[in-house]
This record gives structure tokens, C-alpha cells and sequence, in this order.
């Protein structure tokens, strides 16, 4: 798609294994695993125990004491990753204009935690114990609508709701606006705090999450033959967008450069992918015409790869229809061997994780990895951090009910 170029300036992040893009890329490189036995609640009764929970986060290090009571913790994440990336980006001393700068932070479930809490209260105390804030607390919306008043971002504003792929559709959406001249300047991701009874017990009976309870550093094993399901995370993912002119013009930081973008939908199941991973195919061979590169450029994919048995074979398969005998010498890796699933969240973060290491020239492992499994027979990343000349990468998301989403990246140049 012609249209102006478009780089990334700014990176934020909330994650199971640290708060801040240093603290969170440095995890990666390391292997650190963020799964863990639930804390927020006792899991004893449900089928699975374990989650990827973000530790050491003060909301009120990023928003004043009064609005923090006044959101939810989907929002807390959504603003703090927001702030970082402002800050990253430079914009917090730039006096750019906000009628041409918006937001794009999805979420899936939205205020889980809010919407438990005044369930009890109203079953409780009576309607009337319910307070005037409750609603703005678990909207979808709320994270992107807080980010816009509080940053003065009067541009585009949305919040798409696209389960796993959220994130990742965040990004590519932000992306089309500022490639067709509608922004200069675009915040984007996702946010997610679904660790709470009720979506928790939810995803159990969809049989979809791991049940390794005795072992569950162990448990989010991506590509691995033993693997039997994903861990639930939570956290946050935004990312400054910006048109490489306007970055240029202020003489902002650039990490690399987006430049194609795939969304496709299986159209086939309430959860489970298309067997012929028909959907994952076209969105890779849509992002790679849409940028205009051969799939032959590329070098890494970070991988969807949430560790449950259809989803690791089917995007193994796809991939290999899409590169055919390239396929055989791409890098791949999971980072949800180490975050979890961060469900709408996933992606945004993803994407960071890309975005650092077409920068960095290091590919992050995907850890737990044990037995080969012959129905995923790629090159995956597992022996620790690998360094490579790195110029394409892509970061694929795909989601509960069939939603998919391609993001492309390469090395910036001017």
C-alpha cells in the first residue's frame, strides 16, 4: 500500500517478567520465566493453578492516587505502558500537535476485576452501593480514553476487541491512519488483567490452558511435543507510531520501521483455528504484499506459539506453506514460553519483542523447549538468545474466533 512511511519512536511495556522496556527486554534474553502459582485469588478449586501475573507494579508510580481508584487494572497497565512510551518517544518535552496524534489500545476482556467486584457489592449491599465510576471501570474503552484526556490526544480514537489478535490489529490500524495521512503520530497496543475467578474459570473449560500444576515454571511450552495448553498472563504493550517525516523533523529515536500489515479471519470456529490454517497463510502473504518484500527477506518470526496443541502445529504448517524451502532457515520463537498468553495484550508485546530485535540484532529463546515435535519442524530458537544480521521480521497474533493479524518489520533506513 503506497502511502507515508511509518517508524516506531517509542516503546512501553508491562509484563510478567518486568516493568519497562530494559527490565522486560533484558528477561527475554535471559530465559526468565513469569509463570507462577496464582496469587490474586487461591486457584486449588480450578482446573488449572498457574499464571503469568505482572509482580512489582505501583499504579501510582504513573497516575495520581485519586484517578487510580477510579480505574481498573487493565487501565493502570494501559496508562503506565502509555507513559513509557511517550517518554521513550520524546514526546513528554515536544509540543506536538494533538489534532493530528491518537489512540488505538484494545483490550479483550476489559475490566474483569471491576465487573467481579461490583457483582459482589450489588448482591451484596444493593444497587445503590454501586458508584459513579463503576461503568468507566471495565469498559473496553477506558484505557484508550484515558490516554487520550490525559496526554491531550485529539486524533483517531478506538479500542478494537479482536481476543488474541487485539493487540497486533491495535498496531496495524494505527499504522493505516498514519500511512493515509489522517495522524502524524499514533499510540497503539493492548492491555489485558483478566487474572481474576471468572474469565479464569472461563478459559478452564474451554480445556484450552495447561493443567501442568506440579511443575508450572514448566508449563508454557511452545513447539514443545509435550506441550498441553496455554498459561493465562496479563500486562500491557503500547507503542509510539509515528510518520517518518515527522519523526525526522523533531529528530526522534528510530527503532525500525513498520511496514506491512495482514488481517484475515478463518470464518470457521468459536476457538479453534482452521486445520488448514487457511487464515494464517493469507494474513502472512497479505503483510508481505502489503510491504512489498519478498518472504524470502526475512530472517525471525515471533511466533504466535501459545503452546497448546493445534495452534503450534497449524501456524507450523502455515509457516512453511508461505516460505516453502525458506522456511527451513527462518528463526523462530515464543516469547509466551516466558510472558504467558497475555491474551489481547499478546501481540502489542510481541511486537515490542520484534521491534527489539530487528534493532538488537538478538532473538529472544523460547524456553521449556524439550522434545521435538515432528508436526513442528522449524528452526526454533532454543538455546538461549541467538544473534543474527536481522533486517525483515514479522510478529504474528491470531485469535478465539478466527481473528488474525501480520505485522511486518524491518531495519530503518533513511
Amino acid at each position: 500500500m503506497n502511502g507515508h512511511r511509518v517508524v516506531v519512536t517509542g516503546l512501553g511495556v508491562v509484563t510478567p517478567i518486568g516493568v519497562g522496556l530494559e527490565e522486560f527486554w533484558e528477561g527475554l534474553k535471559a530465559g526468565r520465566n513469569g509463570i507462577s502459582r496464582i496469587t490474586q485469588f487461591d486457584p486449588s478449586d480450578f482446573r488449572s493453578h498457574m499464571a503469568a501475573e505482572v509482580k512489582n507494579f505501583s499504579p501510582e508510580e504513573w497516575i495520581d492516587e485519586k484517578s487510580v481508584e477510579r480505574m481498573d487494572r487493565f487501565v493502570h497497565f494501559g496508562m503506565a505502558s502509555s507513559a513509557m512510551a511517550i517518554k521513550d518517544a520524546g514526546l513528554n518535552t515536544f509540543a506536538f500537535n494533538g489534532n493530528r496524534a491518537g489512540v488505538i489500545i484494545g483490550s479483550g476482556i476489559g475490566g474483569a476485576h471491576s465487573i467481579e467486584k461490583g457483582y459482589s457489592m450489588l448482591h451484596e449491599k444493593g444497587p445503590k452501593s454501586l458508584g459513579p465510576f463503576f461503568v468507566s471501570k471495565y469498559l473496553i474503552n477506558m484505557a484508550a480514553c484515558m490516554v487520550s484526556i490525559t496526554y491531550g490526544l485529539r486524533g483517531p480514537l478506538s479500542a478494537p476487541s479482536v481476543a488474541c489478535s487485539t493487540g497486533a490489529n491495535a498496531i496495524g490500524d494505527a499504522f493505516r491512519i498514519i500511512q493515509r495521512g489522517d495522524a502524524d503520530i499514533m499510540l497503539a497496543g493492548g492491555s489485558e488483567a483478566s487474572v481474576s475467578p471468572l474469565p479464569f474459570a472461563g478459559f478452564c473449560a474451554t480445556r484450552s490452558m495447561s493443567i501442568r500444576n506440579d511443575c508450572v515454571e514448566k508449563a508454557s511450552r511452545p513447539f514443545d511435543k509435550n506441550r498441553d495448553g496455554f498459561v493465562m498472563g496479563e500486562g500491557a504493550g503500547i507503542v509510539v507510531l509515528e510518520r517518518l517525516k515527522h519523526a525526522l523533523s523533531r529528530s526522534a529515536h528510530i527503532y525500525a520501521e513498520l511496514v506491512g500489515y495482514g488481517n484475515t479471519a478463518d470464518a470457521f470456529h468459536f476457538t479453534a483455528p482452521e486445520p488448514g490454517g487457511d487464515g494464517m497463510v493469507r494474513v502472512m502473504r497479505e503483510a508481505f504484499r502489503d510491504a512489498g518484500i519478498d518472504p524470502r527477506e526475512a530472517g525471525y518470526i515471533n511466533a504466535h506459539g501459545t503452546s497448546t496443541v493445534l495452534n503450534d502445529k497449524i501456524e507450523s504448517a502455515a509457516v512453511m506453506k508461505v516460505f516453502g524451502d525458506h522456511g527451513k532457515h527462518l528463526k523462530i520463537s515464543s516469547i509466551k514460553s516466558m510472558i504467558g498468553h497475555l491474551l489481547a495484550a499478546a501481540g502489542a508485546v510481541e511486537f515490542v519483542a520484534t521491534v527489539m530485535s530487528i534493532y538488537t540484532c538478538k532473538l529472544p529463546p523460547t524456553i521449556n523447549y524439550e522434545e521435538p515435535d515432528p508436526e513442528c519442524p522449524l528452526d526454533y530458537v532454543t538455546k538461549g538468545v541467538e544473534s543474527i544480521d536481522l533486517e525483515v521480521a514479522l510478529s504474528n497474533s491470531f485469535g478465539f474466533g478466527g481473528g488474525n493479524a501480520c505485522l511486518i518489520v524491518r531495519r530503518y533506513k533513511n
